[in-house]
């Protein structure tokens, strides 16, 4: 008899600037979360952020997400993969740091480090990154992910990221628990 694998918390980042952003957020966590491997899922705020990378873009919309997984990261990643391209996302045809429908990072899986050629968790560049650590120290500011020295609030205060993310919600995002209409 084969065991069900463990319950692990993950977290993941989410964003995107093209099209109807919220109703892809929407439709991307309400997916995640209906998914059977899926115990519960929450989320941050939801934040307005200037563009990393390329910067003639829209601004981005951005949260992270932590989710009580019962299953192996390759399964969270693929379905990750599935709903980018499920929302439009064509990775072969555009910048890696330009505009999208929808990215969707998973950004760590517990305390699990993993570098395969499909998949690097924790995520290489987060800790770089505002618009990712700012969504993600309202889930768990005193986590310290593998490998790190310092906490994600710690790692926060000093990211010397000079982009500007800005909260739009003063409570958790929860538009995804409601239809999209």
């Amino acid at each position: 008899m084969t065991s069900r694998p463990a319950r692990v918390t993950a977290y993941l980042g989410l964003g995107g600037n093209l099209g109807d952003v919220r109703t892809t957020l929407a439709t991307a966590l309400r997916a995640l979360e209906s998914d059977a491997r899926t115990e519960s899922l929450t989320c941050s705020r939801l934040y307005l952020t200037e563009p990393w990378g390329m910067h003639n873009q829209p601004e981005f919309l951005n949260l992270a997400a932590r989710i009580e997984w019962r299953g192996y990261p390759e399964g969270l990643a693929a379905l990750c993969h599935h709903l980018e391209r499920q929302a439009g996302r064509d990775e072969q045809r555009e910048d890696p740091n330009g505009p999208r429908e929808l990215d969707l990072d998973l950004l760590l899986f517990g305390d699990r480090v993993i570098d395969s050629p499909e998949l690097k968790v924790p995520h290489p560049s987060m800790h770089l990154r505002r618009f990712v650590l700012e969504p993600l120290n309202e889930l768990a500011p005193d986590l310290t992910p593998p490998g790190w020295e310092q906490t994600i609030y710690e790692s926060l205060e000093t990211l010397e990221d000079p982009k500007w993310v800005k909260a739009l919600t003063d409570a958790p995002w929860t538009a995804w628990r409601r239809k999209a209409g």
